[in-house]
């Protein structure tokens, strides 16, 4: 007998999560340095120089354990969004709390409805506790078919994910949408919405998910300090539901999960309003200019409402643009194999990534002209 043998079907036969390539490792394979990622979706500025100074200051007591409550954070985050204390459940980035969901409340013969393409955790944290993922496509313009989400409710289902922002398309639902959709869903069945992208949003009418927490218990957002607070290397995350659920939760949360570092950090970013008008600011102008060039270039693009873009560039422009030391996110993985995602970066990167495209474009269109 093998150890596979051993494991449950359902991790054995479990496709793991594959992150972006490591500027280390691309340098290391094509002996080059000064190389840009463009590929998880992080924030060029990187973190808040208030959240690394309490780091530093906090250094000394890493022989103790942290505070298994994360009170300082829980406290400032409570007030800020005007949330009781006990609504809140804080984990190693978002990915924990996704995994204390599953863990709480499914298992076999369960069933959870989410858009697809959409986070790849999803699949990963539902097919690890033995459910059955329901994977609904996207419109043809990458948005969440909320009709089709609805039409693939059945009595297994116990959770429905909606990510808005989505992940790896950019595009959001509206709040009208989004409250009709709400309003028909059981209130037997937790409604995750994924809003980790939701600081970078500029759609006025974004859902206010935490007001439908006193309407439908059983409502939790996510949002994570990775994307917009720079923190993605500490791994902070939370979640924000009724206080019942947020009870079971916390039941099915490791103790002092959340380490010392990373909970300083993540109150004293809360503190850097200037850093996190600066990204958003930035992300702004990227966007805007990144959509611009690929246009002229005759690269199609999506609106987007996150720190990225979606872009049908052709299937061999990822090894392209490895080639020129610039990593970005094939979409193959997830069905789309014309597809990259392409984090916005500092000005500059993103002025290298466009001059590398179109380096490629010309290659391709001298091929073509050449002839065989």
């Amino acid at each position: 007998m093998s150890i596979a043998d051993l494991v449950k079907p359902h991790i054995r036969d479990l496709d793991p999560y594959v992150p972006g390539k490591p500027m280390e490792e691309l340098e290391r394979e094509l002996g080059i340095s000064n190389s840009i990622k463009l590929a998880s979706n992080e924030n060029p500025l990187g973190p808040s120089p208030k959240a690394v100074e309490a780091m530093r200051a906090a250094a000394g007591e890493v022989h103790r354990y942290p505070d298994g409550a994360s009170f300082a954070l829980r406290t400032k985050l409570s007030d800020r969004l005007g949330v009781a204390e006990n609504q809140l459940v804080f984990g190693t980035g978002g990915d924990e709390i996704l995994e204390l969901i599953a863990k709480t409340l499914i298992g076999p013969g369960d069933e959870v409805v989410y858009a697809w393409p959409s986070f790849a955790m999803y699949p990963i944290v539902v097919k690890g506790m033995g459910a059955e993922g329901v994977q609904v496509p996207l419109t043809d313009d990458f948005v969440h078919d909320l009709d089709a989400m609805a039409a693939a409710v059945t009595p297994k289902t116990r959770v429905v994910m909606i990510c808005n922002p989505n992940n790896p398309s950019g595009t959001s639902v509206g709040a009208d949408a989004f409250d009709r959709f709400v309003s028909e869903l059981s209130d037997d069945i937790v409604l995750v919405v994924d809003e980790a992208y939701f600081e970078f949003a500029r759609r006025d009418d974004l859902p206010d998910v935490i007001a439908w927490m006193e309407r439908r218990p059983g409502t939790l957002a996510l949002r994570t300090f990775s994307k917009i607070y720079g923190l993605a290397g500490i791994r902070i995350g939370y979640g924000i539901c009724d206080s019942e659920l947020a009870s079971y939760l916390e039941r099915a949360r490791h103790p002092f999960n959340v380490n010392r570092l990373a909970e300083v950090a993540a109150v004293a970013a809360l503190d850097d309003e200037e850093h996190v008008r600066r990204t958003i600011e930035m992300n702004s102008t990227g966007i805007d200019y990144l959509r611009s060039e690929l246009e002229k270039l005759g690269i199609e693009s999506w609106p987007s409402e996150a720190n990225f873009i979606l872009a049908r560039t052709g299937s061999e422009v990822f090894d392209a643009l490895l080639a020129r030391g610039i990593i970005v996110r094939p979409m193959k993985g997830f069905g789309l194999t014309e597809h990259v995602r392409i984090s916005v970066g500092l000005p500059e990167d993103n002025e290298r990534l466009i001059k590398a495209l179109g380096e490629i474009r010309g290659m391709d269109a001298a091929k073509r002209e050449a002839g065989p």
